[in-house]
């Protein structure tokens, strides 16, 4: 798969280090800034001291909201409501990528919050009405059910009468949200999570899939590659959805949860669910890619990736096949503050890009930064790239 992958980078004429293309959204201000939040990333112990000094200083109610506002939010959301994202989401359309608003309130435990979450994301989707700016709405199912009673499910385990009410009303709020998105007409993502609770996720996807996708993929589930079953599940999804007459719509990641799986697996003594090293991840995503591609009368897919040559992979595929660049079965997507190199360029070359797009108040999205800050910091590779694009426009700029 190396091989193959390599001859196909290498014959691509789309040039992923075009900075001038990737920044140019970007005053020299603002430039500097995104320098010192990765420069910051650079340090992974700082990062973890400022993590956690930041979350229990929230904990004690202390008034840091706005220095984080300042810092890491600017960086990687677009606001605390919908209408602070205004801004970025005509910024952001005006070169051609696309903006998925992604309410980032985390950790919800109360019925309360639940129906909020969801009346939250019903009004991103009337937002998304008729808006080319807005292709898609995404949600967790953690934010509209329990986590202990999803994992409950996922384990096959018998739920009481309280916790099956509590579950039912889950699901009809899931499906609440996906007939909205039916009504106006935009795609839904149905973000993935960790393995103990994604049996029952997987399974409802696969239900709302069913119910909405019969004429168009409405509804999209999520494939994190870094586990070692995904592709063959992809399979069967393919499977069924020629089977049963519907489009399947997936979102490819490579994965958010690598050393939490792994340590759940070494505590409870069971065989971890992740590949054994980044290639087999990056060998089964490439793959994934390719076998969507060869099945696209019934597979949309949306390559939610930071990784150059799996983007440009893609691409080149999409060339082979002499599938349309703009055509709507296929899309590109990164985070908001990240790998702006691969959105903008390829945007600027006629596919399909869109950027996820984080936003709540600044206390609940707190988790949501902090594991963006460790990711960046964990993935050095990452980290190093952003700072050398970083670099190389604010050398081309002076010169």
């Amino acid at each position: 798969m190396d091989n193959e992958l390599n001859d196909y980078v290498n014959r691509s004429t789309i040039d992923l280090k075009d900075t001038k293309t990737a920044f140019s959204f970007r005053g020299n201000e603002e430039l500097r800034f995104s320098y010192l939040i990765f420069k910051m990333f650079k340090s992974p112990g700082l990062v973890n001291f400022f993590g956690n000094l930041a979350l229990f200083a929230l904990k004690i109610h202390l008034p840091i909201g706005w220095i984080v506002k300042r810092t890491i939010f600017r960086q990687f959301c677009g606001g605390a409501s919908i209408n602070d994202c205004e801004n970025s989401i005509a910024t952001l359309g005006n070169h051609n990528v696309g903006s998925i608003l992604d309410y980032s309130v985390e950790a919800a435990q109360k019925e309360s919050d639940f129906d909020k979450t969801k009346n939250e994301l019903i009004h991103i989707l009337e937002k998304s009405k008729g808006n080319p700016n807005i292709p898609f709405g995404c949600l967790k199912m953690t934010g509209l059910a329990k986590h202990s009673i999803l994992e409950k499910v996922s384990a096959g385990k018998e739920l009481n009468f309280s916790e099956k009410k509590l579950y039912l009303k889950g699901v009809q709020r899931l499906d609440e949200i996906c007939e909205m998105a039916a009504k106006c007409d935009t795609r839904l993502f149905i973000d993935a999570e960790e393995t103990w609770i994604q049996i029952a996720i997987d399974k409802l996807a696969e239900s709302m899939m069913a119910k909405y996708n019969k004429s168009k993929p409405i509804v999209y589930t999520t494939l994190q590659m870094y586990r070692h079953d995904r592709l063959a599940y992809l399979k069967e999804l393919i499977a069924k959805s020629k089977q049963h007459a519907y489009y399947t719509g997936i979102k490819f990641v490579r994965g958010a949860y690598l050393e939490k799986e792994n340590l759940r697996a070494q505590e409870k003594g069971y065989q971890t669910p992740i590949n054994p090293n980044k290639q087999a991840t990056d060998d089964a995503y490439n793959l994934a890619l390719k076998t969507s591609v060869e099945n696209l009368d019934f597979v949309w897919i949306c390559a939610g990736t930071h990784n150059e040559k799996s983007s440009i992979y893609l691409t080149e595929l999409m060339s082979e096949k002499q599938i349309p660049k703009s055509d709507q079965r296929i899309y590109f997507s990164q985070l908001y503050g990240m790998s702006d190199n691969i959105s903008f360029v390829l945007a600027k070359n006629g596919y399909n890009t869109s950027k996820y797009l984080p936003y709540g108040p600044v206390r609940f999205t707190m988790p949501y930064l902090i594991r963006r800050a460790q990711e960046n910091s964990a993935v050095a590779g990452q980290t190093s790239k952003e700072l050398q694009l970083i670099e190389a426009e604010i050398k081309r700029r002076k010169s």
